[in-house]
């Protein structure tokens, strides 16, 4: 738990006007000099996410089709594979991986600060099994 405190720090750290040096630095240099604006894209590059309005540009780009029309068929996309995760079943994308839903089983495990014994109960996860050409091309 502490680690994740301690990569937002960072994070907020880096976004600042005073430098650490070390990870703080690198972030920030690689944000400014793909992005003269500062604009959204600089944010996300420094995140390693791509967001939702980033994939519709680059659909909209690729296939010629209008913003609203890319913004629907990625929407319609995910909606798809959201509810056949949902439903249980197992999503293939093609040169991406294969998303599932694995059942957990009910555990003891323990609650931080207090050391207090709890029993966590049996549910359901998303696996994600990357494809060998997508591993391969890492």
């Amino acid at each position: 738990m502490t680690k994740k405190t301690t990569k937002a720090a960072a994070s907020k750290k880096s976004e600042g006007t005073t430098s650490r040096g070390g990870n703080g630095g690198a972030t920030r240099g690689r944000g400014a000099g793909t992005s003269a604006g500062g604009n959204a894209e600089s944010g996300s590059e420094r995140t390693g996410k791509v967001a939702k309005t980033q994939l519709v540009e680059q659909v909209a780009e690729k296939t010629g089709l209008t913003k609203k029309q890319s913004e629907e068929a990625v929407s319609a996309m995910l909606d798809v594979v959201v509810d056949a995760i949902r439903s249980g079943q197992s999503v293939g994308l093609p040169g991406l991986g294969t998303l599932s839903v694995k059942a957990t089983a009910a555990r003891t495990g323990v609650r931080p600060g207090t050391s207090e014994k709890i029993q966590i109960p049996a549910g359901k996860k998303v696996a994600f099994k990357v494809a060998s050409t997508l591993k391969g091309n890492l």
